[in-house]
């Protein structure tokens, strides 16, 4: 054995894996949402640390999905994703008091909701999934589908890892 770098090859689990499949089905759902100008313009706004809100939907979107596959919840990977996509379309700063109400944490999931509805053709699921994400900060907005439970939680791990990483 030399004595150069020696590296060791550590085994995926499966949780990290991210095949060409899973992949492939995560762009193929989320293609042309991810391609629109309104979902485009979240790139201007921080989220969390240096992470803008486009890269935490982003994120989120894919660790429901490798959340879903990992509990065997079998969601509707269509509303999972989609609803994971657009949950935190307020489009304002938040970071910014002037632009809008207080209570951020509160009132930023009926903006999103509101958005969605205007420019997306969305379902009941990916409804509940916005309107429901902030659970437990808003103790009423009980997550009523597997879909938004699962993205409930990704949102959680998500931006805890965010704000404690101060990176995306």
């Amino acid at each position: 054995m030399s004595m150069g770098k020696c590296k060791k090859k550590r085994k995926e689990s499966k949780w990290r894996r991210w095949n060409s499949k899973d992949r492939s089905a995560f762009n193929h759902i989320l293609g042309d949402l991810t391609k629109d100008p309104t979902v485009l313009s979240m790139k201007q706004y921080m989220q969390h640390g240096t992470t803008s809100t486009y890269e935490h939907c982003v994120s989120v979107a894919r660790v429901s999905y490798k959340l879903d596959r990992l509990l065997h919840t079998e969601c509707d990977k269509k509303a999972l994703l989609r609803g994971a996509m657009l949950h935190d379309l307020y489009l304002y700063d938040w970071h910014d008091p002037t632009s809008h109400d207080k209570l951020h944490g509160y009132h930023h999931a009926d903006k999103a909701l509101s958005n969605a509805k205007t420019h997306f053709n969305i379902d009941r699921k990916e409804q509940d999934i916005i309107y429901s994400h902030m659970w437990p900060l808003n103790l009423t907005r009980i997550p009523k589908r597997r879909e938004a439970w699962v993205v409930c939680m990704a949102d959680k791990y998500v931006s805890i890892r965010e704000t404690l990483h101060r990176r995306g």
